[in-house]
Formats: structure tokens, C-alpha cells, sequence
């Protein structure tokens, strides 16, 4: 049976804070974006055009992860706004090369034609790769931020490698390709989601906490909530394909079903994803208790994950 969400104890208020939250920093971050972006003229400028394109809409929550964390440890979210940035530019990037006909063949992408479908699939291959390299000069562009070090700086940048490349998000990908060849597999799932999407998560909330010069266990500490974060991230995507819209989502939906992905869904059913979902929304809620500050904001960032419809 499936627990109800009272169990879980979340307020109303720590949902609403981190909305405001989601809101506020989805407006900061788009305001600094466009400096990590080229100005490209004629015969390139499809390819600025295509990065702009894609970067449109988003929640932007691994940006606001850095951000919070970050202040989490006492260093003012403002101080890591590169950083943040360069975590979106990435995500944005994986989004593209997601949705490319060879990977996932999506159409639309944050209620938009996806890239490829915008432009055309050479196009959106060039920016994806494009969007990875500004994330890189925007991670750099940390260094001129008095407030942190050069030395957590270049820490940052070594895990955003490690976390992003084929040990990570790419490895993650190739594993869900791979996957849909396959029988469903509980190991093989649990792999495509901590490399596919929970690494990315882990890698903002611990880059947030590098730069504010948080000690080793409290690194580890927010990195494993937002690893855990980012596989419950994971469990409700996986749902939310199979019982949701594309008008909500933003996205098309039933792609993972016709792909014989690797899910939760497909593995024990909608109702016992919901109840995997359940539980890793209760070990965060653990987890959360366990950070210095902010209890609030990462306590409702966990039911607005679990709750999500989009």
C-alpha cells in the first residue's frame, strides 16, 4: 500500500519557499546567462541562435542547488552565480543531444520544438557541443569571484568533468541506450539513474559547498542528499512519462514504454515506482535533518520533487 504524503511531514510553507525559491533564482540565472554566450555572426550565428533557443524555459533547479547550498554553508548564493550558470549550460547541452533522432528522437523539449526539430540535427549536435564548452568558460569565470579560491575553484572544475563525462552523465546515457535492447534490470536501472541524472545533482549541491570552503563531511553530506535527490528526480520522470501529457510536461510522453527503456515503471509497475519514490522522499527528509542550515528549503525540495506534475 501506498503511504500517504502526510507521513513524509513536509509543510506547505517549506513548498511554497522553495517555489518563490525556483522562481527568483530561474529570473537571476537568465539574466546571467547571455554573458557565457557567444556573439556569433554570419555563416555560424545558427549555431547562437540554436544555444539560445534551447536554453529558453526550465525550472533551473541544479543552478538553485548550487545557489543554496552554497549559502547553506554561509557564503551568499550571489558568489556562486557562475558556477550556477555553468551547471544549467551542461544540463541544457544533455538536454540537446537527448533529444537528437539517433538518441531519443524527441520533437519537443520544455514545451518548444527540440533543437533538432528548430534547426536541424547538424545544427543542434554543434550546439549541444558548444553549450558544454561555454559551461566551462563559465565555471572559469568563478575565479574572478573574490569570495572563493582559486583552489575550489579548480576543484569544481575536476568534478564537473568526472561527473559529466563518461564516468557520469555519458556513460549514464550510453547505459540507457544500451538499455532498451535489454530485460529490465534493477542493477542496470540503478546505474542509468545515478550516472544518467543524479550525478549532475550531487555535482551542483557539492560545487556549491566547495566554494563556501565546507569541510569534507559536510561535502559529503549534501552530496548525498542531492543524489538522492536526483534519483528521486529520476523515479517521478520515469512516471510522470507514463501517466502524464505532453501539454504538461512540456515534452512528449510514452517515449520510454515504445523505447523498452530501463525504468521503474516497467521494472515493478506505476504503483510500486510510487512507492520507491516514497521511500527515497523519506531517506531525504533523514538526510536534510543532517545539513547545518536551510532545513526548510531542502525538506520542500523534496515534496516538490516527489509531487511534481512537470
Amino acid at each position: 500500500m501506498v503511504r500517504s504524503r502526510e507521513a513524509i511531514s513536509i509543510g506547505d510553507d517549506s513548498v511554497a519557499l522553495v517555489k518563490r525559491l525556483l522562481g527568483e533564482t530561474a529570473r537571476r540565472v537568465d539574466e546571467h546567462l547571455p554573458q557565457y554566450l557567444p556573439e556569433v555572426g554570419q555563416p555560424a550565428q545558427q549555431v547562437s541562435e540554436a544555444m539560445r533557443h534551447s536554453l529558453t524555459g526550465g525550472k533551473r533547479v541544479r543552478p538553485l542547488i548550487v545557489l543554496q547550498s552554497a549559502e547553506t554553508f554561509a557564503l551568499p548564493g550571489e558568489q556562486v552565480m557562475p558556477t550556477a550558470c555553468g551547471f544549467e549550460l551542461l544540463h541544457t547541452a544533455t538536454l540537446v543531444h537527448d533529444d537528437l533522432p539517433a538518441i531519443d528522437d524527441s520533437s519537443l523539449r520544455r514545451s518548444r520544438p527540440s533543437c533538432h526539430s528548430a534547426f536541424d540535427e547538424a545544427t543542434a549536435i554543434l550546439a549541444g557541443d558548444a553549450l558544454i564548452i561555454a559551461a566551462y568558460d563559465a565555471l572559469a569565470a568563478q575565479a574572478q569571484i573574490e569570495a572563493v579560491t582559486p583552489g575550489a575553484v579548480l576543484q569544481v572544475i575536476a568534478e564537473f568533468g568526472t561527473y559529466a563525462g563518461a564516468s557520469g552523465v555519458i556513460g549514464g546515457e550510453l547505459a540507457d541506450i544500451h538499455g532498451e535492447t535489454l530485460e529490465t534490470d534493477r542493477e542496470l536501472l540503478e546505474y542509468i539513474h545515478l550516472n544518467k541524472t543524479a550525478k549532475l545533482f550531487e555535482g551542483a549541491g557539492r560545487a556549491g559547498a566547495i566554494l563556501a570552503e565546507a569541510g569534507d563531511h559536510s561535502i559529503e553530506a549534501i552530496g548525498s542528499y542531492c543524489r538522492s535527490l536526483g534519483l528521486l528526480f529520476q523515479v517521478t520522470d520515469d512516471i510522470l512519462d507514463v501517466t502524464s501529457s505532453a501539454e504538461t510536461l512540456g515534452k512528449p510522453t510514452g517515449l520510454d514504454e515504445r523505447a523498452g527503456k530501463q525504468t521503474y515503471p516497467a521494472l515493478v509497475g506505476v504503483d510500486g515506482a510510487r512507492e520507491h519514490a516514497r521511500d527515497l522522499a523519506e531517506q531525504l527528509v533523514e538526510l536534510a535533518d543532517r545539513l547545518p542550515a536551510n532545513h526548510s528549503f531542502w525538506r520542500g525540495l523534496v515534496r516538490l520533487v516527489l509531487d511534481r506534475q512537470a
